[in-house]
């Protein structure tokens, strides 16, 4: 079992990675999103550590078409491969949930398992690159700047969309409503896509659409929102339209990383909010019910109407026995 989890993620890994490579933006390798760190991370959430091997085996495969040299191949391989350990390492401390249930969770998939951890990979690749005259002195930090983006926006677009589908099911007793709901959501998802390439610039539609996925169907509306969002911008950015015509490559990348980071922090810390609250008020409700049931316990039961005191005085002033005097 061990294996093919091995190999499974190796070859999500491997096949994510080419994917991503389609829209590579510096030395035919750095691209604004790459999947393969969203895969390497939710699988060592929803796994565990023993998948670590296919996280290097997918690396290696990927750069070594790609890599200047073998020593370099090795060096960014293992840069790959540590930064998604970081990772995990630093969520499991944090005590992530994989639910992402609370505000802190979400919290932690951003800071830690995407900014933090993906230093190593960006400072590990940029560097091996610098040293192996495969990248220009002046342009170390503009592949730094992508590469480490790029690793990140993995984290946080790929990697909750990941962590729905494990506990992904057909809601069988859903409402017709809620099917029309999700119909119109995909529907306006896959439109907000199309308008973010248009010539005029709206992109700041998808912010609409992530708050209304994260308000109706929390992390397993908002999270393919969030990507579909993300994909629709960067094929936006390397064609240079929308709201990405007429600048230069460092201000698309700053743009578009901008707008994916909100996007995705937008959809993560919205959902947790939501979640948390609706948790909040299913305890009030069950608590209430559970003190309605003990009152209604510890309450006598007559059985009937009550009756009300007689009144002896009275009584004996109607006729009948009275008290002595």
């Amino acid at each position: 079992m061990s294996v093919l989890q091995i190999c499974t993620v190796a070859a999500l890994y491997y096949a994510s990675g080419r994917l991503g490579l389609l829209q590579e933006l510096v030395r035919g390798q750095v691209t604004p999103l790459w999947p393969p760190t969203g895969i390497a991370v939710a699988g060592l959430l929803l796994i565990g550590l023993r998948v670590w091997p296919g996280i290097a085996l997918g690396a290696f495969l990927i750069n070594i078409s790609l890599g200047p040299s073998v020593p370099a191949v090795l060096a960014i391989t293992a840069g790959n491969t540590l930064a998604p350990l970081c990772s995990y390492a630093l969520l499991r401390r944090a005590g992530f949930h994989t639910d992402v249930d609370r505000f802190r969770d979400a919290l932690a998939l951003v800071f830690l398992g995407g900014l933090t951890g993906m230093l190593i990979s960006a400072t590990v690749g940029g560097v091996t690159l610098h040293l192996a005259h495969a990248l220009p002195t002046n342009g170390f930090w503009s592949t730094w700047w992508v590469w480490w983006t790029g690793d990140t926006m993995g984290v946080l677009v790929v990697t909750p969309v990941l962590l729905v589908l494990r506990s992904a099911h057909w809601p069988k007793l859903a409402p017709a409503i809620r099917w029309e709901e999700g119909a119109v959501l995909v529907t306006a998802a896959l439109g907000v896509g199309f308008l973010e390439n248009a010539p005029v610039p709206l992109i700041f539609l998808a912010f609409p659409l992530v708050t209304w996925a994260a308000f109706r169907f929390q992390l397993s509306g908002a999270a393919p929102c969030a990507l579909a969002a993300s994909t629709g911008a960067i094929l936006a950015a390397t064609r240079r339209s929308g709201s990405f015509a007429g600048h230069t490559v460092l201000t698309d990348m700053v743009a578009l990383q901008a707008f994916n980071g909100a996007a995705s922090m937008t959809a993560l810390l919205l959902c947790a909010a939501i979640t948390e609250r609706n948790q909040a008020q299913a305890k009030i409700e069950e608590t209430c019910r559970r003190l309605a049931e003990m009152t209604a316990r510890i309450t006598p039961d007559t059985g009937g109407p009550s009756t009300p005191p007689v009144d002896r005085g009275k009584e004996g002033e109607d006729g009948g026995p009275a008290r002595p005097s």
